[in-house]
């Protein structure tokens, strides 16, 4: 059976792959579909792009589709950046200036009025419009300065308090075992499986 991956981002094919090994699974992304078209992330919520990102990949294709919009939400900033986080900064943008930005904001805050969670929900559609949301989350707070030179995005100010460290100063095996996204997929996984039995 095949499943479609709303991605063109081949790491995750592969990890998903690897994670679906012996179930019966061929999994590809969109650039396995070229004639797809480009799906827009214009929703006001991580559920709403994760959502229509699926149900079109699925819509076009005929196959069931996974895809997933990831989020930092700061308590003291009312949840924002939220849906933007990648885009904080502006059009354009990068990872330095988000990071930049989300610091600046912050600027004054005390540490304890820095509590955040990332957020990633994953959605699952199938070509009837079928679908299945599962959400991850990993608690921690903003730091006043970067930390750590692994990982990418909001990594470098993103302390974990049980790992005692920053996203960024982990390995990433150890970043991948308590991230948002694994938390999401751990959850999906039952429903992909269900898939395959059902087919």
């Amino acid at each position: 059976m095949r499943l479609l991956l709303a991605t063109r981002n081949q790491h995750k094919v592969r990890e998903i792959s690897q994670l679906l090994r012996g179930d019966g699974f061929e999994v590809i992304g969109l650039d396995s579909l070229p004639a797809l078209p480009e799906i827009i992330e214009d929703q006001p919520t991580l559920e709403g792009n994760a959502r229509k990102k699926a149900a079109a990949a699925a819509q076009g294709s005929g196959l069931w589709a996974l895809a997933d919009d990831t989020g930092l939400e700061v308590a003291a900033l009312w949840r924002a950046p939220g849906v933007f986080s990648a885009r904080y900064a502006g059009p354009g943008c990068d990872f330095a200036a988000n990071n930049r930005k989300l610091l600046s904001a912050l600027q004054g805050t005390a540490a304890k009025k820095r509590a955040a969670v990332f957020r990633t929900v994953m959605a699952l559609c199938g070509p009837d419009g079928a679908a299945m949301i599962e959400e991850g989350r990993l608690e921690g707070f903003i730091t006043e300065e970067l930390r750590g030179s692994d990982g990418f995005g909001y990594d470098p100010v993103f302390f974990v308090p049980a790992a005692g460290k920053t996203l960024a100063e982990m390995k990433p095996e150890e970043k991948n075992a308590l991230s948002h996204r694994a938390a999401a997929l751990e959850k999906m996984l039952p429903h992909i499986r269900n898939l395959a039995h059902d087919a």
